[in-house]
């Protein structure tokens, strides 16, 4: 689980990159057990509607992927459990922290990666060792 913003032109678009790494190293008889998510920190120009186009200009269209956006203190709520932060720092862009959390089946928190275009062997381990 990731939280970005579609119209990011820096951080965001790697950590896509780096969700979709996963995705690849993850083998097909345990695809269909794992759910790759990603929810909008931005809930106000990420309506569904764009929310699909970035699916879409990203290549992350199949049933493993989940786009999530909640109301704007919901979503400041959630990131802060999970110690993401997050500042709107201009009309159109956002400071953020660059997390990949890893939950498992209950809804816990078991692993978080932190930063952009990490070696993500350790995350993908333990997302494998979740999905039965």
């Amino acid at each position: 689980m990731v939280m970005i913003y579609t119209t990011c032109q820096s951080a965001c678009p790697r950590l896509a990159a780096d969700m979709r790494s996963i995705e690849k190293q993850i083998p097909d008889a345990k695809k269909g057990n794992v759910k790759l998510v990603l929810i909008s920190i931005d809930p106000e120009t990420d309506t569904p509607e764009r929310l699909k186009e970035f699916a879409i200009e990203n290549e992350m269209e199949s049933e493993q992927w989940v786009f999530l956006r909640g109301s704007e203190s919901d979503t400041r709520e959630f990131a802060a459990v999970l110690a993401v932060n997050y500042k709107k720092i201009s009309p159109m862009d956002f400071s953020h922290s660059n997390i990949i959390s890893v939950f498992d089946q209950k809804g816990e928190l078991t692993y978080q990666q932190e930063g952009l275009g990490v070696n993500n062997e350790i995350t993908v381990s333990k997302i494998l060792g979740l999905a039965y």
